[in-house]
């Protein structure tokens, strides 16, 4: 909790796309929806002068004790943040198991329809904002970078860096234009929800194209390897190990083998069914904690504040 920092719920209109399709080809018939963050600035607010942000994204299970201590650290170092609500605004707890109620579509166009509402705030640099998430977020906060998406929203302000943690890679996209601003995903060698192999393939792919990518792996790490949860099963929770889908042209994730489109809740579901296994496995790994929390650090002063921080 931040006793002594300033804080404001900002609302905006969003919409509610199912898929990247919806974005691409449909967006301006999506239905729409009212959408709502807490923006936060450091403790040593000084009136009139602008911060630069960073725009955090949960995962499917909402926010977490560990999203809360990144954004503690970044308020720290002189940065604020917002904490996108993208769940609560639609009723909606947690998507663990089924992926279908609050989708990455849906937080990526929530997540540029707030970077343009906060433009208007007299406190925000609006040419310094970066976006991280985690898991579910992590997608959010890596696809962001797609420029079809981007093209699609067409919104006024873009983010400054991008920052996924543990995020769904396993999504491969043919055409590979992505944004100019650095990326860096961070992920856990034994990642069973989110394979980090997935990441490996995608961040070559792109260093192809590319040379604002990189990737760390930490060893002997689980999902939410950065929190301080003890090791256990999500009986529920679905494991992409086994999972890579292609995206056609026209932004529709594809079922593997039958490359029939997954754009509605039951295509995904049935197409889910042929490769997502239960049980993927999460708990936190001190080291890995400390190195990620460190890292995130550097690379938002880098980024946003231009600060070679030692880490």
């Amino acid at each position: 909790m931040c006793f002594l920092c300033s804080q404001e719920i900002i609302t905006f209109e969003s919409a509610n796309p199912f898929s990247f399709k919806d974005i691409i080809t449909d967006l301006d018939n999506q239905e729409k929806q009212q959408v709502f963050g807490i923006l936060t600035l450091p403790d040593n607010k000084i009136d009139n002068k602008k911060f630069p942000l960073i725009i955090g994204v949960a995962g499917s299970d909402g926010w977490g004790d560990h999203h809360f201590d990144y954004l503690k650290m970044y308020r720290e170092s002189g940065i604020a943040t917002f904490e996108l609500k993208s769940f609560t605004s639609r009723g909606i707890k947690t998507t663990v198991g089924t992926q279908t109620e609050v989708t990455m579509a849906m937080m990526i166009l929530d997540s540029y329809k707030a970077l343009d509402k906060l433009a208007s705030n007299s406190n925000i640099d609006i040419n310094n904002v970066a976006i991280t998430g985690w898991s579910l977020g992590g997608g959010v906060s890596l696809f962001s970078g797609w420029e079809k998406l981007i093209q699609s929203i067409n919104p006024s302000n873009r983010f400054s860096a991008h920052l996924p943690i543990y995020p769904p890679c396993m999504i491969r996209v043919g055409d590979l234009e992505f944004t100019d601003a650095p990326i860096h995903i961070l992920i856990g060698e034994l990642d069973t929800w989110t394979p980090a192999s997935a990441c490996e393939t995608l961040v070559e792919d792109l260093s192809k194209v590319k040379n604002n990518i990189g990737l760390t792996i930490y060893n002997d790490s689980h999902h939410s390897f950065d929190s301080t949860k003890e090791e256990k099963v999500i009986e529920h929770g679905y494991s992409f190990t086994n999972c890579m889908f292609n995206i056609s042209d026209d932004g529709a994730v594809l079922m593997n083998y039958f490359n029939i489109p997954m754009t509605t809740p039951t295509l995904q579901k049935i197409g889910l069914y042929f490769c997502v296994e239960r049980g993927p496995i999460i708990g936190g790994n001190p080291v890995a904690r400390d190195k990620a929390l460190k890292f995130s650090k550097f690379f938002m002063l880098k980024h946003l504040l231009g600060k070679n921080y030692e880490y």
